[in-house]
């Protein structure tokens, strides 16, 4: 029966395809049940195969699983846990694509969006390793047919460095147009920057950026998440290397890795496996228009699960899976550690790589956001430990994902909640400094960062609690939430719960700005680095603010 004459419907977890509306109803009476945290399992020894299919042995890693997705439905997910340099445990959920019921299962293919990120990362640091590239040299010097355009005398260039980190100074927005383009998914998971259908006629970089590319901010100043600097960085290992970006992949990194299912772009190698992505709304499960982005080196590759959990086995392994080695372990230990931090308190970037912790266990690793698709990568290098997880269609997976999969790694590493505490004592003799209006850079930020707090946030007193609030009346963040203190020792870190936001904790710190010596907040929002400013003048009026 094709799927334009039977019924879509969503209950917990799951799409239900049905023939009539008599049994969608039935179905959606199944509910699913969810776990007690208490039930987390730890991950035991299991001896896999190269040739072996990956197997789901442990039922209460199951179930946590499965109470994750009674929280989102989803259309399909594939989601792995790699350890021992192989994809030790594996979960399918949902569907490929629901007009053919085709299952979701470790050979799907699936758009990994923005993890592509890594391997051009990891292209442009072999290229340093044989010598070809340095980092610390201006990205132009390596560029043949792209200016970039200081806005302001005295700006200096920026550097391979600063582009792998994003801290390049170049604005998230470069064409205004590229920002409308409905037929193309929902606005979250749009990046603004150029699409075509599938298919299409689609510029060269050159032609695209042929008035140049802006630089508004002093280079390795201000983080701010930029497709454009990926997009320069595929360009440079192509103009470096005299190869193809698609060939350079497939040679230096894929074949390498046993990579034998993942190319970049929608070649006759993968195209007949690749899942449909879908949407998740008032008006149900919709497929999302087929499209092809611009800059093919920030977020062009199509993968499976079995193969980004090849490449999460070299990011564990110093740069080596079982198949072969794509990298020396010093460089990738490098490509880990913090390039950018606004202030020590605080993860910062790597080399391509987003860095978190969870207590005293370090995380790098990258999401990936296109539409219809979502994609967390999350390695715990010093542990052996990395989970994977992908998916063709979930309601909200750019808020709920990378929390989610972070809180199943942290139980896994027997790690610490991170949960608002009640044990640090205030410390009000400080809060006056602390009080005022604080904004995110004028020139340059995340787009959605600003979206989001248009206004900036106001931190203030209340009740005799510091408090925090959007500055904007648009948000429910506007009531105000409670600053936490969250370190004995440091009066000016606090935490501050999220959780009916569906972000669990996030930790603030007070400290000064990168540029200059004012005021500033600095967090960790979406595994991306945060600051936001004081502005002058604002301190006075809200700290003498204290309303009961």
């Amino acid at each position: 029966m094709p799927l334009g004459s039977r019924r879509i419907g969503l209950t917990g977890s799951r799409v239900i395809i049905a023939d009539n509306a008599e049994e969608l109803a039935m179905s959606r009476t199944r509910e699913d049940t969810g776990v007690n945290e208490e039930a987390v399992p730890r991950l035991v020894e299991r001896n896999v195969g190269p040739h072996d299919r990956p197997q789901l042995e442990d039922p209460g890693l199951r179930a946590w699983l499965d109470a994750i997705l009674s929280r989102h439905p989803t259309v399909g997910l594939a989601m792995g846990l790699v350890r021992n340099g192989s994809l030790e445990f594996f979960h399918r959920h949902g569907f490929a694509d629901l007009a053919s019921n085709t299952p979701v299962d470790a050979d799907t293919v699936f758009r990994i969006a923005s993890v592509t990120k890594l391997f051009t990362a990891v292209a442009v640091a072999q290229l340093y390793e044989q010598g070809l590239v340095d980092l610390d040299a201006p990205a132009a010097d390596y560029l043949r047919d792209v200016e970039l355009i200081p806005a302001r005398a005295g700006l200096p260039p920026p550097k391979v460095r600063h582009l792998l980190t994003h801290t390049a100074g170049i604005a998230e927005v470069q064409h205004v147009r590229d920002m409308w383009h409905p037929e193309a998914g929902p606005f979250e998971g749009r990046p603004p920057i150029l699409s075509v259908g599938a298919g299409e006629p689609m510029p060269t970089l050159a032609e695209y950026y042929r008035r140049g590319l802006r630089v508004v901010a002093e280079p390795g100043t201000r983080f701010a998440y930029c497709n454009h600097g990926y997009a320069l960085l595929g360009q440079i290992v192509e103009d470096v290397s005299g190869m193809t970006l698609r060939r350079y992949f497939r040679e230096r990194i894929f074949e390498p890795l046993g990579m034998a299912d993942t190319e970049l772009g929608r070649s006759d190698r993968v195209a007949s496996r690749v899942a449909t992505g879908y949407t998740l709304g008032r008006h149900g499960v919709q497929a999302v228009p087929d499209r092809d982005w611009i800059g093919a080196g920030c977020g062009g590759i199509y993968s499976t699960a079995r193969d980004v959990a090849r490449f999460a086995a070299a990011l564990l392994g110093g740069g080596a899976n079982e198949h072969g080695s794509i990298l020396r372990p010093a460089t990738l230990s490098t490509m880990f550690a913090p390039q950018f931090q606004p202030d020590s308190r605080v993860p910062g970037w790597g080399l391509g790589f987003a860095r978190s912790e969870v207590g005293a266990h370090r995380l790098v690793g990258h999401d990936g956001i296109l539409p219809g698709f979502n994609t967390t990568l999350l390695v715990a290098p010093d542990d052996g430990l990395a989970i994977i997880a992908l998916t063709n269609g979930s309601a909200g997976a750019v808020k709920w994902m990378e929390p989610e999969f972070k809180t199943l790694l942290c139980h896994l590493l027997d790690g610490p909640d991170e949960v608002i505490g009640s044990d640090v004592p205030h410390r009000p003799e400080v809060w006056r400094e602390l009080c005022g209006r604080y904004r995110l850079p004028a020139r340059i930020s995340d787009l959605r960062e600003r979206l989001a707090i248009p206004g900036g946030v106001d931190v203030f007193v209340r009740g005799g609690r510091l408090m925090i609030r959007t500055a904007a009346p648009i948000s429910r963040l506007y009531r105000g939430l409670p600053l936490q203190p969250d370190d004995a020792n440091d009066p000016y870190v606090f935490r501050v719960d999220l959780s009916d936001f569906g972000q669990g904790t996030l930790r603030i710190v007070f400290g000064r700005d990168v540029v200059g010596d004012a005021a500033a907040i600095h967090t960790d929002l979406g595994g991306q680095p945060v600051s936001l400013i004081r502005r002058p003048g604002k301190r006075r009026a809200a700290a003498s603010l204290d309303r009961n």
